[in-house]
């Protein structure tokens, strides 16, 4: 990869590091972390001191800390004989204060986030953490979890180990519900409004993060106690038309540690296909996501509500969750109930089978700290 005589280009180093050179030039010229040897005129060459540096700088931002103060780190370490070694633990500032609702940042090409907090919410915030958006760009002021800065920088790099790192830590330390409703979606959230808001780029990166995230909540519902059989399952699904899953997938990893039975039928069920689920099955609940208005299908959700099944006597219907942004406006009807998110979802469908609201999340997190341990 080196060529000891003179280094390798910015090019090769980006690759290297799974950066574009844009993001690499952009730290050498806003923060001084270029290599000591720029070779015959300004052209940058950069030896393994140099690269060990900069890798040293994707991992600190992608725990969170600013860049500005990962290469102060980076820089002590390369001018000072007596500072601990590029590559060592670097100390990682207090994660920044939330927003109500969780919301995130959209990012910069060069990894670093601009907060956003929810539609219509004025966030107040230290003057120190806040960054103010420029002129027309439309990102009001906000706060976010350290974590999720750190989740966005990855994200933007297309860093997957650290996701995969960030993600684990995040579930270990948290437990399911914080990790989702203040790391996970508002990172999903941040990507999604910077793809909306600059012509379509970001798509990459959405798509790496859903994939990573989704991976996370899978594997956490497969390690889920085994759920009784005999039991009714609840059935998730996204209504027609409606692709977004990845709450349900949050709902599902919920259920699952809980050690709840569950039926995931995924994105766009066909109300025909949703109808005869119900029927066959006979869940106790059935959680229906609509990311959207347009998604939201109040005729079929009655529907459900009232379709009853088992012997004659003792006939029963299932509880119909009206989960996500689409459902906002209409009152629930009768047999359904619209959970404010993640939290509430799973402490009603808990209730259903006698189990204490936060007993799933509880054990999750004490059998995360054992095998910290």
């Amino acid at each position: 990869m080196y060529d000891s005589d003179h280094g390798i280009t910015t090019g090769a180093v980006a690759r290297h590091l799974g950066v574009s050179p844009t993001t690499v030039r952009s730290w050498d010229r806003r923060y001084g972390i270029g290599p000591l040897d720029r070779g015959d005129g300004r052209h940058r060459r950069w030896t393994p001191a140099d690269v060990a540096m900069l890798e040293e700088m994707c991992r600190l931002t992608a725990s969170g800390v600013p860049p500005a103060e990962a290469a102060r780190t980076v820089r002590r370490a390369r001018s000072s004989p007596d500072a601990p070694p590029v590559g060592s633990a670097a100390p990682v500032p207090a994660a920044a204060p939330v927003t109500p609702a969780g919301e995130a940042v959209p990012v910069t090409p060069a990894g670093e986030p601009v907060p956003v907090p929810a539609a219509g919410e004025a966030v107040p915030e230290p003057a120190s953490r806040a960054r103010r958006p420029t002129a027309g760009s439309g990102l009001p002021l906000g706060a976010v979890r350290q974590e999720c800065r750190g989740l966005a920088r990855a994200a933007v790099r297309l860093d997957s180990p650290a996701m995969e790192e960030l993600l684990r830590t995040a579930l270990a330390e948290y437990g399911l519900v914080t990790s989702w409703e203040e790391i996970m979606a508002p990172t999903l959230h941040a990507v999604g409004k910077k793809w909306e808001s600059s012509e379509d780029r970001y798509v990459e990166v959405e798509h790496l993060l859903s994939w990573h995230i989704s991976t996370t909540l899978r594997r956490m519902a497969a390690s889920g106690p085994p759920a009784a059989s005999q039991a009714p399952p609840v059935v998730l699904a996204c209504v027609p038309s409606e692709q977004h899953t990845l709450p349900l997938e949050a709902l599902a990893a919920g259920l699952a540690e809980r050690g709840l039975p569950l039926r995931m039928f995924g994105a766009a069920v066909p109300a025909e296909a949703l109808d005869a689920a119900v029927r066959r099955s006979g869940p106790a609940a059935v959680a229906l996501w609509s990311q959207g208005r347009s998604t939201a299908h109040h005729a079929l959700a009655l529907h459900v509500a009232r379709t009853a099944f088992g012997v004659r006597g003792a006939r029963t219907a299932p509880l119909v969750l009206l989960a996500g942004p689409g459902w906002r406006g209409v009152p629930p009807a009768p047999g359904t109930v619209r959970p404010s998110g993640l939290r509430e979802a799973l402490a009603v469908i808990s209730r259903l089978y006698g189990q204490a609201a936060d007993a799933g999340e509880r054990a999750g997190r004490e059998e995360a700290a054992g095998a910290a341990g």
